[in-house]
């Protein structure tokens, strides 16, 4: 069995490095995917459906557990390209997907070989059942006779990601906590510290649940410092590996991905913690401020890349995929786009003294500290350097349940070709449907309604 670059390797070659060659035990070339109309990389929720199922056929036989109305986890940037007959005429029985306008190869299977460019161990229940399909010995089984409602709907869907916000409490426990513009506490606790941290469950407890209720995505946001804490035996490590016993679903770390001296003095990497978190179960891990230092310095330079940064040193590692970058604005108003230098928009909010236009000011260490640097700056930078993500927060929406901020969304999305998470704001199902129908997000986050969004997974 192959699994995503399992299956890349088995091919002739790629876009991706044309002077190496594959094991060409499958012929075809990889070929990146046409960002012109979509977000690349390709990450999320697509089918894998064989040439019966594609011509319509609902019922019928399943291979190696493959069915039409079943979703499979990607993420990838370069596909093979579907040709009809081709691979068939290879002897291979072809399931595949569509992205956009391209048809591409989802998984081959001969013999006793299964390849996917999915990750099954990613894709819930379906990729369950298709890891124990090919473990079995089950090439052939037969499709149930009555199909779902989704069945044969080809196409990537959109993402909701339930995110925890994990910090230590006053009594020094891990714990999901909510925040109100980025305040975790309590407002009317009598703790001298002002307030008691808002205290909504354990983690891995939390995030099991969310996958039980259908979450495309679990996000451990660690909003704790630890740094008496030897690196080896961080929690948020010990997390992940419990986690990833009971959770099939991607799992993001955002939180101390930057270079770390330890506690006996060792020097480790943002290269070296992001390699801990993949090896306890993370699939992508999220940077913060340290985005806003590094495209602080790549204008400085004249847009010049060094190779050096975290994003850029993580992504040349696991790929631009496994990097996601967590953008903090918030909004400066201006009554007209003279006043700046950086790049505005006009608003159907205006101001509180009226003004038609803002822009969206950077910030870093939770929210606490603003730069000199807009929004578009920011992504346009993290692209270039690597960034495969961006998690769009707004500090002006956090905690307030009054939805997600469409404006910022669709200007970040025209700036970027990048998949953009929409965050911050959701405090009803409504807000999800809105972001998704009025902007092209790719994916939205739910937060701060942690209970709610419990309850509402599954029509979601």
């Amino acid at each position: 069995m192959g699994i995503c670059v399992g299956l890349q390797a088995l091919l002739e070659g790629s876009e991706e490095s044309s002077t190496v060659p594959g094991l060409g035990v499958v012929k075809g070339t990889l070929k990146r995917f046409d960002d012109s109309d979509k977000s690349v990389p390709h990450i999320g929720w697509n089918s894998a459906n064989t040439s019966s199922q594609r011509e319509g056929g609902v019922t019928g036989e399943s291979v190696y557990g493959l069915r039409p109305d079943s979703k499979y986890y990607y993420v990838h940037s370069y596909a093979l390209p579907y040709v009809p007959g081709e691979l068939e005429g290879q002897g291979w029985t072809v399931a595949t997907a569509r992205y956009g306008n391209e048809e591409f190869v989802g998984a081959l299977a001969k013999d006793n070989i299964l390849l996917t460019q999915f990750h099954p161990e990613k894709s819930g229940a379906a990729g369950l059942r298709v890891l124990k399909a090919f473990c079995s010995g089950q090439k052939v089984t037969k499709l149930p006779e009555t199909p779902s409602m989704a069945a044969s709907r080809e196409g990537l869907t959109r993402r909701v990601i339930a995110c925890l916000d994990v910090r230590t409490n006053d009594q020094g426990d891990l714990v999901v906590t909510k925040g109100d513009q980025y305040d975790v506490r309590e407002k009317d606790s009598t703790v001298s510290a002002g307030g008691a941290v808002r205290n909504l469950g354990k983690p891995v407890d939390m995030a099991r649940r969310y996958y039980e209720q259908g979450a495309d995505e679990v996000t451990f946001l660690n909003i704790t410092s630890f740094r008496n804490c030897p690196v080896a035996d961080l929690p948020m490590l010990e997390i992940l590996r419990r986690t990833s016993e009971t959770v099939f679903v991607p799992l993001t770390i955002g939180g101390g991905i930057r270079d770390t001296v330890d506690t006996d003095g060792t020097k480790f990497s943002a290269l070296d913690i992001a390699a801990l978190y993949f090896q306890s179960g993370a699939d992508k891990v999220s940077i913060g401020s340290d985005a806003v230092t590094a495209a602080e310095e790549y204008y400085a330079r004249g847009k010049t890349l060094l190779g050096t940064t975290a994003i850029e040193t993580i992504s040349a590692a696991y790929g631009a995929q496994a990097v996601v970058v967590s953008v903090d604005p918030k909004r400066k108003y201006v009554s007209s786009p003279a006043e700046t230098s950086h790049h505005t928009i006009k608003t159907a909010f205006p101001g509180p003294y009226g003004q038609q236009y803002c822009w969206y000011q950077c910030t870093v260490k939770g929210g606490r500290e603003t730069r000199d640097l807009d929004v578009r700056q920011l992504v346009q930078a993290v692209e270039a350097m690597g960034a495969g993500e961006i998690l769009l927060n707004c500090i002006d929406k956090d905690g307030t349940n009054s939805g997600f901020d469409l404006e910022l969304i669709q200007d970040v999305k025209r700036s970027v070709k990048i998949p953009v998470i929409a965050s911050s704001g959701a405090g009803h199902p409504a807000h999800f449907a809105e972001v998704f129908e009025k902007t092209p997000t790719d994916a939205a986050l739910g937060a701060g309604m942690v209970s709610l969004l419990l309850l509402l997974l599954p029509s979601l």
